[in-house]
């Protein structure tokens, strides 16, 4: 059986710990070995990542960037690779991979390369007689970042491109259950970057842990949880570390009468069920006018029982795969199970099969607002649907919780659009449309969904520090 090793100094590395288990989500049967990664070799990746930080700190940007478009091409080249390997860790299908995922994470990376030699700074200038100012952007050392099952390369993707840009050198845990494409990519790049500027550590949460208490990185880039958020933010504060964090949603869809009902219901069905739901910028909540309430929802079970269904990976019929673990499909079948008297399933609410982690796509309605199924992100496939009166009532539904990162608004009023996109306290909006991406856009939330931004320049800004030089003219 494969045991997939850390890669540490650009040389695959086996760690003095235990051996984890992956399990596919598909069938339960393990395919593969991972190390939990120790303390100990927590610290030689960082020593690793410190030692090599001064050369790539020094490097041109033109450097960098050849680099960058060199690992870009390498995983281009290697796409169906890496489809494999995702697939197999996730569960998702496996026709769609590489156009979902593969092909954006090499757009990702060639988008971060350009941004390396495209740093903005204000103009050298005498602000106080007799001195010469300028600013200087510096990358900030040591970077440590954590990345999550959902989308494994593409976080990977969104975390090490601009920091290695910006002249950083990195540790990145990815998680436990989904490693292989993260240790792949290292892999590759070690044959393009200098040892140690991409450190990848396997482990599970005591592995994160080390990395992200220790002493070395000044900045500390997640995407996780809330509660995992909050704890990298605690263990920060006591070293005064920088923190980028990526958290949960709750994301509304907003249906006003005059939308296209046919074109918000598919896609708000297919924003909330992609991936199994697994998406914190996902369509979660549905907030429709009072008005269309049942005909709505009437349309998104309709088009979601013909044309939504979950399968393994070679269903080329299937829409999305299995949740990620048992665990987290216990969690998806508790929110059904703990659903007040005064909701109803619309449809699914259940397991699918024996074997493996699927669940059906499930619509709820009848919630009220305090509701757990509307506070509460399950990260799983559950759309949520509650009816609104006036656009005040709805502008006031969709904010009241404790998650801001991703909304968006149905209509064809361009002025309630406006008002809407001005009003909705999220970090993207977007109009007649819920879930696409670009890696020239800032991805990132505020409230419990974080915050510091992914993609666009301002998540490569965010892997810099500000130095003012002021130089006497005397």
């Amino acid at each position: 059986m494969r045991v997939l090793q850390s890669v540490v100094g650009g040389v695959s590395v086996a760690s003095t710990g235990p051996l984890l288990d992956l399990m596919s989500p598909v069938t339960g049967e393990v395919y593969a070995r991972a190390p939990i990664s120790t303390a100990e070799d927590v610290d030689a990746a960082v020593a690793a990542a410190a030692s090599a930080f001064p050369a790539w700190k020094g490097a041109t940007p033109a450097v960098r960037q050849l680099a960058l478009f060199r690992l870009a091409d390498a995983l281009a080249d290697h796409a169906e690779e890496f489809a494999d390997l995702e697939s197999e860790d996730t569960g998702k299908p496996r026709a769609t991979l590489v156009a979902d995922e593969i092909d954006q994470s090499v757009d990702q990376l060639r988008f971060f390369a350009g941004a390396a030699r495209d740093l903005e700074g204000r103009a050298a200038a005498e602000y106080a007689e007799g001195f010469t100012s300028y600013v200087r952007r510096e990358p900030i050392g040591v970077v440590a970042q954590v990345t999550p099952w959902n989308y494994p390369l593409n976080m990977a993707i969104w975390k090490i491109a601009p920091a290695i840009a910006a002249g950083n050198t990195v540790v990145l845990k990815p998680s436990e259950t989904t490693p292989q494409t993260t240790v792949r990519l290292a892999e590759l790049a070690a044959g393009i970057l200098p040892p140690g500027v991409l450190n990848v550590v396997l482990g599970d949460r005591e592995t994160g842990r080390a990395l992200v208490e220790h002493p070395t990185p000044q900045l500390v880039a997640i995407t996780g949880s809330v509660r995992a958020g909050m704890q990298v933010a605690e263990s920060a504060a006591r070293q005064v570390k920088r923190v980028h964090l990526e958290l949960g949603g709750k994301a509304p869809a907003i249906v006003f009468p005059d939308a296209d009902l046919d074109a918000a219901a598919s896609g708000i069905a297919q924003a909330a069920f992609f991936n199994a739901g697994q998406d914190c910028t996902a369509a979660t909540r549905v907030l429709v006018h009072a008005s269309l309430h049942d005909a709505f929802v009437e349309r998104l079970v309709a088009y979601v029982e013909e044309s939504v269904r979950p399968g393994p990976p070679d269903d080329p019929a299937a829409f999305f795969g299995p949740v990620n673990n048992p665990d987290q499909l216990a969690r998806v079948q508790g929110f059904v199970d703990r659903l007040p008297a005064h909701a109803r399933v619309a449809t699914g609410g259940h397991r699918v099969g024996d074997t493996g982690c699927f669940f059906a796509p499930t619509i709820v309605t009848g919630l009220r607002q305090d509701d757990e199924l509307v506070q509460q992100e399950v990260f799983g496939p559950i759309l949520a649907v509650q009816a609104f009166d006036d656009d005040a009532e709805a502008l006031e539904m969709a904010n009241d919780v404790p998650y801001a990162l991703a909304a968006s608004v149905w209509t064809r009023e361009h002025g309630r659009a406006l008002r809407f996109s001005r009003d909705l306290d999220f970090g993207c909006v977007w109009i007649n449309a819920h879930i696409p991406f670009v890696s020239d856009m800032p991805h990132g939330g505020f409230k419990h969904s974080g915050y510091g931004k992914d993609l666009s320049v301002y998540g490569f800004e965010d892997y810099t520090r500000i130095k003012h030089v002021m130089s006497s003219l005397a």
